[in-house]
């Protein structure tokens, strides 16, 4: 079978002919740094500023995540808004899973970050198993796009518990975690560019990684901490700056098609990662000769 044919083949299963995520580009990573920060700075001025509790916080939170992820799933192609409004409120309702567990319920960092890896790890083993590839750039049917929202989710909770842990055990102030954060990505970049490490894999890694920069980011530009510094502009402020950047940027994108992943990357990504599919072969019937009975053959 050809690979065109195969490809044919494959898309007929889906639900959607068109890749539900940006290219990974520049802006794609801009944008996901300020939608992390944005995870940090709302969910303070929601829980903290408006006085809606972090318990509270987390349903309206965890509503609106779903009437987002409706919207998107109905998507067949890639809507730069929709998927942006996503990530920015995944991004505060996976920084509330940790917040709460840590927050309300007293379970120690040390205790949800290796509990968040594991079950990211889970998730990607399914995934894996499931599908035979963690490409972004084969997310065209609903069941690959679930799988990747579930990963997302659980690197923002990961990312959360992961930073805080770092900047709670070293005792950082904002800038140095800043600058610790962007380090860490800094090395994945040359790991995959240089070192040509799996792309994938370097994917995933800067992935959780800008959580916590993004958190940084949102708490220096935020706070004003004797200890810890901070510029202090106010979580109002600061969220409202980076939802305008975002906004303005998400437009750009619209207009442009910038971020569109090109065709040809998608069908040489499902080409080489085939939907998988579980077919049911029935029972050959043996062929009655003529003049022969059914229970002759």
């Amino acid at each position: 079978m050809s690979a065109d044919t195969a490809t044919r083949q494959g898309r007929s299963l889906g639900r959607t002919l068109m890749n539900k995520v940006p290219e990974i580009t520049l802006y794609f990573w801009v944008i996901k740094i300020m939608c992390t920060t944005i995870g940090e700075t709302a969910a303070d001025y929601v829980n903290d500023t408006l006085g809606f509790g972090l318990v509270n916080t987390t349903y309206v939170s965890g509503a609106l995540l779903a009437v987002l992820l409706l919207v998107q799933f109905r998507m067949r192609r890639y809507v730069p808004l929709a998927y942006w409004l996503v990530v920015v409120v995944i991004s505060v309702f996976g920084t509330l899973i940790t917040d709460n567990l840590t927050d309300g319920h007293n379970v120690p960092l040390t205790t949800t970050t290796p509990i968040f890896a594991a079950i990211l790890a889970v998730v990607f083993a399914i995934w894996w198993a499931v599908e035979r590839t963690l490409s972004v750039h084969t997310i065209v049917t609903s069941r690959r796009e679930a799988f990747y929202w579930l990963a997302v989710l659980f690197t923002f909770a990961l990312g959360t518990a992961a930073g805080d842990l770092v900047a709670e055990k070293a005792d950082l102030g904002y800038a140095v975690s800043v600058g610790v954060f962007g380090g860490a990505i800094a090395v994945v970049a040359f790991a995959h560019y240089v070192l040509k490490w799996n792309a994938v894999l370097t994917f995933w890694l800067a992935y959780i990684l800008t959580r916590p920069l993004g958190a940084s980011i949102g708490d220096f530009l935020s706070q004003s901490d004797p200890k810890y510094g901070g510029l202090g502009l106010g979580t109002t402020a600061t969220s409202g700056i980076f939802l305008a950047c975002i906004l303005a940027m998400i437009a750009y994108l619209t207009i442009s098609k910038r971020d569109q992943t090109p065709e040809q990357v998608v069908l040489a990504e499902e080409a080489a990662h085939p939907l998988q599919r579980t077919e049911h072969h029935p029972h050959p019937q043996p062929r009655i000769a003529a003049g022969q009975s059914p229970d002759e053959a």
